[in-house]
């Protein structure tokens, strides 16, 4: 069996000549390039197809495509920041030009100048040109300002100032004030010192005074104290005379006169003859009291304190009156004060 596998020696030479001989090149040049490359194609393939291309080069992966396209944005970030450099740069220089062409020009004022200015209506420059005063102005006549006058320190005028319309955003403090026609004050004011009124004042509101209140004379239609009353001075109670009626006191001829308003005031009774038991005279107030008020009646002179008077009251009236008859031909006098 070992020797029927081996093969005859002559085969073998066979074979080896046969490996030993030389392959046939096909050797083509690339037309239009002046390179020596070529390809080498072996005519003794055993398959007597074309021979298969060049293996292409292995494409970029993993690290290396990351950094190619990282390298991408680098490129277009430095794109967008030379454009905004660009445009940075040319409105930096077009603001310059715009503060080249805006810069005033200033000129000195000499006096041969001053002089025509002070003789003659003169125009100085033109709206877009300051004028700088480096020295104290003096102006003896009137100026006048068609625009706005902006004052960086502070203002102070000597003589009268006639507005027609003053905005104050912020605080003010005024010597002396005079207000000839109305005064709107939409916040609350506070005034630290005194203040004088020549004419009325109306308050539509409440007031509230933390001092003391001085006035001549004080009108109103209701005053409310929510403490003592204090009065270092006579009380005067004024209003109209009230009106009177007669009563069977005063016997027949007898009179009776009233003086003094609904507050306080005097009754005078003279009797004739015959005097009744009765009222001398009934009182009629001008003003009718909101309740029943309370009458203090005094008798003036021992005549009026030994009659057993009495009173008798509403809100419209009250009456001085006798129990008993009074002597005939007699006067008499009472004192009343009315309070509610």
């Amino acid at each position: 069996m070992a020797e029927e596998n081996q093969a005859p020696p002559e085969s073998q030479e066979d074979d080896s000549e046969s490996l030993d001989a030389p392959a046939t090149e096909v050797v083509s040049a690339s037309s239009g390039s002046g390179s020596g490359d070529s390809h080498t194609i072996d005519a003794t393939s055993s398959s007597g197809r074309a021979p298969a291309p060049p293996p292409e080069p292995p494409k970029p992966h993993g690290l290396m495509a990351r950094l190619k396209r990282f390298n991408l944005y680098i490129l277009l970030f430095i794109f967008l920041l030379v454009v905004a450099g660009g445009i940075v740069t040319i409105a930096y220089f077009q603001s310059k030009k715009a503060a080249t062409t805006s810069t005033l020009k200033t000129q000195q004022l000499t006096q041969q100048t001053l002089q025509q200015v002070a003789n003659s209506d003169a125009t100085i420059g033109n709206s877009q040109q300051v004028l700088n005063v480096e020295s104290s102005a003096v102006f003896a006549g009137k100026v006048l300002v068609r625009e706005d006058l902006e004052v960086a320190g502070s203002l102070q005028i000597g003589g009268t100032v006639a507005l027609n319309d003053l905005t104050v955003s912020g605080t003010s403090q005024l010597g002396q004030v005079q207000v000839n026609k109305n005064l709107s004050v939409a916040g609350d004011t506070g005034i630290q010192g005194a203040a004088t009124i020549a004419k009325s004042l109306q308050v539509s509101g409440t007031g509230s005074f933390s001092g003391a209140l001085t006035a001549p004379q004080i009108t109103t239609s209701n005053l409310q104290l929510n403490s003592d009353l204090v009065l270092t001075h006579h009380i005067i109670a004024g209003g109209g005379t009230p009106g009177r009626s007669t009563g069977p006191a005063l016997g027949s001829g007898g009179t009776a006169s009233v003086s003094g308003s609904d507050t306080s005031g005097s009754v005078s009774i003279n009797t004739g003859s015959s005097p009744a038991v009765g009222c001398f005279i009934t009182v009629n107030f001008t003003s009718k009291y909101n309740t029943t008020p309370h009458i203090l009646i005094t008798p003036i002179g021992s005549g009026a304190g030994g009659l057993a008077y009495y009173v008798n009251r509403s809100t419209t009236s009250f009456s001085i009156c006798d129990a008993t008859a009074p002597p005939s031909g007699t006067s008499f006098g009472f004192d009343y004060f009315v309070i509610d």
